[in-house]
C-alpha cells in the first residue's frame, strides 16, 4: 500500500509530498522533473527501488511545484523557490536534517541546497546528475519538438530507460508518468527553465560528505557530468556503473545502485562543521555620499542616513536577508537564495530615491567563512569589487548571480569582462534590468 499523500505549504504554493519508512536516517528523495508521487507506486521496479531505501531510512519524496499533485504555478520556480519547497517539506515532515538524494535535476538543486544549508544536509547522494545543461545528451530545441509531438505517448522511455523500452507495461506506466505529471506547456516551460540552470561555480563550496554515482553510458546526462561533480565536491565519492539507463530504479545494476546508497548513508560520519556555507553577498553604498554630506550638514546627514538604513532594513526583512553590518552608508548583507538578494537589491535602489539620495549595489554568490555574526572569504571580496563598479541606482551581479537565478523572471545586460582588484582572473559582469 502506497503512503498518504499530504502538503507542505511553502509560500502560498502547496507542495505534495509523501513519507514512508521507518529507519534511523532521515532522507529526502528529490526526484527528477516529471513525477506525481502517486503514481509513481503503480510501477513494480519503482516500488521495490523505494521500499529498499524505507528499510533503513524515513524517506520523503515531493512532486515539485508545477509538477505532479503540486500547485500549478503561472511561472516555473528558480531555485530559489525550489530549495524553499525543500525546506517547507523536511519541516513538515518534521526532519530538522536529512540526507538528500538528488536525480537527474534533482541532483543539481539538491547540490545547491546542501552548500546552502549543511546544518540540514546530513549527507547528498548525487545520481546520474548534472552541474549545467551543457552536459544534457538532447538538446532543448529537441527535447521541446518532443514535447510538441509526443508528450504524453511515453517514446521518451528508450532515453529515459531503454533496458525496458520494449517492456508494454512500463512503456505504459511512463506514458502516464507524462500526462501526470504536466501539460505540454508546463513540460515545455519546465524545460526551458531548467537548460538555464548551472551551479558548476558552486559545487565547490559543499562541505557534506557526498557520493557520486553515474552511468556510464547515459542517454539523458552524459558521463561527464557525473565526473565533474565528483572532480570539484570535495572529498565525494565516485562510483560510475555501466549502463544506459538514467533513472535508477531501472537496469541490471539498479541492485548495485541501492546497495551504493544504503552502505554510504548508513555509515558513520562525522558532524557537519557550519564554519563555511554558500551564501548570496549584497554590497550597497551611496553614490556621491562625501559631497551629499558636506552640502546637508552633520544633523541633517545623520536624519538621512536613519531613512536609509530603516529602508534597507525594511527590504531586508521583506527579501529574507541577513544584514551582517552597516558599512557606514551601506550595508553587507546575505541571502539564503541569489534571487532574493537581486531583488532586495533593486527595491532598496528604487526605494531610497525617494530620499533624495542613489545607491549602488553589487552581489556574488559564493562561499563564505561564517566568523559569528560577520562574514568574509573571497565572496565577500567578490561582492564588494562588483559593487564599486556599479553606478548610481544600478544594480550588478556575477556572472555566478546570473546562472543561478535562471528562471526567476529576472533580466540582465551583459556588461562584459572585468578585472576585480585583489581577485584572480576575469570576471563576467551583468547589470540587472528593470
Amino acid at each position: 500500500m502506497q503512503p498518504d499523500t499530504r502538503y507542505a505549504k511553502s509560500g502560498d504554493v502547496h507542495i505534495a509530498y509523501q513519507t514512508f519508512g521507518e529507519g534511523p536516517v532521515n532522507v529526502v528523495f528529490v526526484p527528477p522533473g516529471f513525477t506525481n508521487v502517486e503514481q509513481w507506486w503503480e510501477e513494480p521496479d519503482v516500488t521495490r527501488w523505494l521500499l529498499r531505501l524505507g528499510s533503513y531510512a524515513r524517506v520523503a519524496m515531493f512532486d515539485k511545484r508545477g509538477t505532479g499533485l503540486s500547485d500549478r504555478v503561472t511561472d516555473f520556480p528558480g531555485l530559489d523557490q525550489r530549495m524553499d519547497d525543500l525546506r517547507a517539506v523536511m519541516d513538515a515532515a518534521g526532519m530538522e536534517q536529512a540526507a538528500l538524494l538528488g536525480n537527474s535535476e534533482g541532483g543539481t538543486m539538491s547540490a545547491l541546497f546542501a552548500a546552502t544549508y549543511p546544518d540540514r544536509c546530513r549527507a547528498l547522494v548525487l545520481c546520474n546528475a548534472y552541474p549545467a545543461s551543457t552536459f544534457a545528451q538532447v538538446r532543448l530545441e529537441q527535447s521541446l519538438e518532443y514535447i510538441r509531438r509526443a508528450w504524453g505517448s511515453g517514446l521518451s522511455l528508450t532515453r529515459y530507460a531503454p533496458s525496458r523500452a520494449h517492456d508494454p507495461a512500463v512503456s505504459r506506466w511512463w506514458a502516464r508518468n507524462e500526462r501526470m505529471s504536466n501539460s505540454p506547456a508546463g513540460a515545455a516551460a519546465f524545460a526551458r527553465m531548467n537548460h538555464l540552470i548551472d551551479v558548476s561555480d558552486i559545487v565547490s563550496t559543499i562541505r557534506v560528505p557526498t557520493l557520486v554515482i553515474h552511468r556510464t553510458d547515459d542517454r539523458v546526462v552524459s558521463v561527464e557530468g557525473g565526473r565533474f561533480l565528483a572532480k570539484h565536491i570535495p572529498g565525494a565519492r565516485y562510483l560510475e556503473l555501466p549502463g544506459e539507463d538514467h533513472l535508477p530504479f531501472f537496469g541490471e545494476n539498479a541492485g548495485d545502485i541501492s546497495d551504493a546508497i544504503e552502505e554510504f548513508l548508513t555509515g558513520s560520519r562525522p558532524p557537519v562543521a557550519v564554519d563555511r556555507v554558500l551564501s548570496t553577498v549584497l554590497f550597497t553604498d551611496i553614490v556621491g555620499s562625501t559631497e551629499k554630506a558636506a552640502t546637508l550638514g552633520d544633523h541633517r546627514w545623520r536624519d538621512l542616513l536613519d531613512h536609509h538604513h530603516a529602508v534597507i532594513r525594511r527590504s531586508l526583512s521583506r527579501f529574507r536577508g541577513r544584514e551582517v553590518k552597516m558599512t557606514g552608508d551601506g550595508v553587507l548583507a546575505t541571502f539564503d537564495g541569489p534571487a532574493r538578494g537581486v531583488r532586495c537589491a533593486c527595491a532598496i535602489a528604487d526605494e531610497v530615491r525617494g530620499l533624495g539620495i542613489d545607491v549602488r549595489a553589487g552581489l556574488h554568490t559564493g562561499e563564505c567563512e561564517v566568523m559569528g555574526d560577520d562574514v568574509g572569504g573571497i565572496a565577500v571580496h567578490i561582492g564588494a569589487r562588483v559593487a564599486a563598479l556599479a553606478g548610481a541606482s544600478e544594480v550588478l551581479v556575477s556572472g555566478t548571480v546570473k546562472d543561478l537565478v535562471a528562471g526567476s523572471g529576472l533580466r540582465f545586460g551583459d556588461r562584459g569582462s572585468h578585472s576585480l582588484k585583489g581577485v584572480p582572473g576575469e570576471w563576467r559582469i551583468f547589470a540587472v534590468e528593470r
